[in-house]
């Protein structure tokens, strides 16, 4: 090869002769491109170490060293070889350490120097015999007195090197004897970086404080107005869950106890004091008891939660200044309800207890008493408005409403009413007049007036089971409502949306036929009790006009004139008017 073809092979990296290459190949040479050099890839800083600048006495210490010792290595000063520590130790005790570590090896420094004194004598120069100084463990303890570091420094001259026995009775005489890293200690005697090295050679015990006592809530404190909505992305305004029902002996919160402090100890083996959690107490208020363990707080009673600003209580009876409409929502309350105004068209009230209402329950609305249900102004409906009662109702006046009651009614008018009672209807205070509608009682209707002139039709039905009836209709109405939704549901393309409806429509049918099973099962059982008896029931009346019908059973007589105190009953499978 040439020496031109060296010198290209050398620049160029090709074998031979470039340009001859390049035409024995047939190609030509493309330019050679300048590449950009490299930009240096950024290392993380590691916070725990720390560097020293050239003129340090440590690294002065280590020249010294290093020229009697010849090689060395290299002094590394990391507070946190092994990544344990938390970064705020680590800042908070840096500029401490490096404080210390300059006193200590300008003081180690000055001694060295000093061991090599030349004093002069009758002119001549003469050197005092050398003193060498012994491997020095030094010791940073940090503020909390937590954790110890150690650094060893070399001898000098004829100075003895580092012992096991020498590293520990430094230990002890700086006090250093609780959190030993005696696996450290031990190597550090024969390591080959035993000098010039920072090694964490002691860790405490941090102390722990007790945790408070804390109170778990299962009833907010704070009454916030919720808006549930459904799956066809609708919201029902007037269910805004004001109202928190607890059962009697039911949990109302729950304390969770405090804890006791974990003392801690120093490197030095001093005990670092803990405190323990405070105590709290249960926000205990009316009706409501603290449980046999004292870790919970109970309902004495039925009723609704509510949180005074210091301590819960249970109100039995609820109270509503007003309106039920829509600042209070629908009701739902497991105790008595005392509503001063009116049940809002749309709105529900439902209680386990009594209800009382001071106004009027108007047409729409629904209202369902655990107890007795008492209507001052009257319950005026039209036609869709349904009442319930497991007790008595009182009302002023009844008018088209469906009224369910499982012991006696009392008013002063029905006007265009559905009645079913399984106790006694009674009608004679004020006008006392039923007119329209259809009364079904077991035991008895009392009225001033039945029907009227102009022959309305009013229908008197007697004895039975009405209530019972009553729920069996409803159901099996509810029933084919059911299945003619299913229908509906069957006939649409198929889609998840279908599927999903489906699935529902199809649930809420299996219960609705055990329901109606379970009531014929009922009904049944009833009339083999009653043995006959169901068929007791009678008609009292100052008046009772033509057009008027009583029913018995399957029996059923229609007054074709007007009949004055009059009493009808049945006899011998034949009603009797008297």
């Amino acid at each position: 090869m040439s020496i031109k073809d060296k010198i290209a092979s050398i620049l160029f990296g090709a074998k031979g002769n470039g340009e001859a290459a390049g035409e024995e190949s047939g190609a030509e040479r493309e330019p050679l491109k300048e590449q950009a050099p490299e930009a240096p890839t950024a290392v993380a800083e590691d916070p725990a170490l720390i560097k020293l600048p050239g003129d340090h006495p440590l690294i002065q210490l280590y020249g010294l060293r290093r020229k009697e010792a010849g090689h060395l290595p290299a002094p590394r000063l990391c507070m946190d070889e092994e990544g344990v520590l938390p970064e705020e130790l680590i800042r908070r005790e840096k500029g401490r350490l490096q404080t210390a570590l300059k006193n200590v090896c300008n003081f180690r420094l000055k001694s060295t120097k000093s061991n090599v004194n030349r004093r002069k004598k009758d002119g001549e120069e003469v050197e005092r015999e050398p003193q060498g100084l012994d491997a020095l463990p030094w010791f940073f303890i940090s503020g909390d007195k937590l954790h110890a570091w150690v650094m060893v420094f070399p001898p000098t001259e004829e100075g003895q090197e580092l012992t096991r026995e020498t590293l520990y009775q430094a230990m002890q005489d700086q006090g250093i004897a609780y959190g030993v890293n005696e696996r450290l200690a031990d190597r550090l005697a024969h390591d080959d970086q035993r000098y010039f090295h920072l090694f964490l050679i002691a860790q405490g015990k941090p102390a722990f404080d007790g945790k408070n006592g804390n109170i778990v809530d299962y009833f907010p404190r704070v009454l916030e107005r919720v808006l549930a909505v459904d799956e066809y992305d609708q919201v029902d305004y007037t269910a805004l869950n004001l109202i928190h029902n607890v059962k009697e002996g039911q949990e109302i919160c729950r304390l969770i106890r405090p804890t006791e402090g974990e003392p801690g100890r120093t490197v030095l083996d001093q005990e670092i004091p803990a405190k323990s959690g405070k105590s709290v107490a249960l926000p205990k208020g009316r009706n409501t008891e603290i449980s046999e363990d004292g870790d919970a707080l109970v309902a004495l009673a039925d009723g609704h939660v509510e949180f005074t600003g210091r301590s819960f209580q249970v109100k039995p009876v609820l109270d509503i200044p007003g309106n039920v409409d829509f600042s209070t929502g629908n009701i739902k309350f497991l105790g008595d309800v005392n509503i001063k105004g009116d049940v809002l068209t749309g709105f529900t009230v439902r209680a386990m207890g009594s209800i009382w209402v001071g106004g009027v329950i108007e047409a729409g609305s629904t209202v369902e008493a655990g107890g007795d249900l008492t209507v001052v102004k009257g319950i005026l409906g039209d036609g869709t408005t349904t009442v319930r009662a497991q007790r008595c109702v009182f009302s002023k006046y009844i008018e088209n409403a469906t009224i369910y009651v499982r012991e006696n009614l009392q008013t002063d008018a029905i006007i265009n009413g559905g009645i079913y009672c399984d106790g006694e209807v009674l009608v004679r205070s004020g006008r006392g007049v039923i007119m329209g509608g259809r009364v079904w009682a077991a035991k008895k209707v009392s009225a001033s007036t039945v029907g009227s002139k102009s022959e309305r039709r009013t229908s008197i039905v007697l004895g039975g089971l009405p209530c019972t009836s009553f729920e069996r209709e409803q159901v099996r109405r509810e029933l084919k409502e059911l299945e003619i939704e299913h229908e509906r549901l069957e006939c649409q393309l198929d889609s998840p949306v279908k599927a999903s409806l489906l699935s529902k429509v199809r649930m809420k049918l299996s219960t609705t036929e055990l329901r109606l099973q379970q009531l014929e099962e009922d009904l049944h059982d009833i009339k083999e009790t009653l043995g006959g008896k169901e068929d007791e029931g009678r008609l009292e009346c100052g008046v009772a006009h033509a057009g008027t019908e009583i029913r018995f059973g399957e029996e059923m007589l229609r007054l074709h004139r007007e009949e004055r105190q009059c009493v009808a009953k049945m006899v011998c499978g034949e009603i009797i008017v008297m």
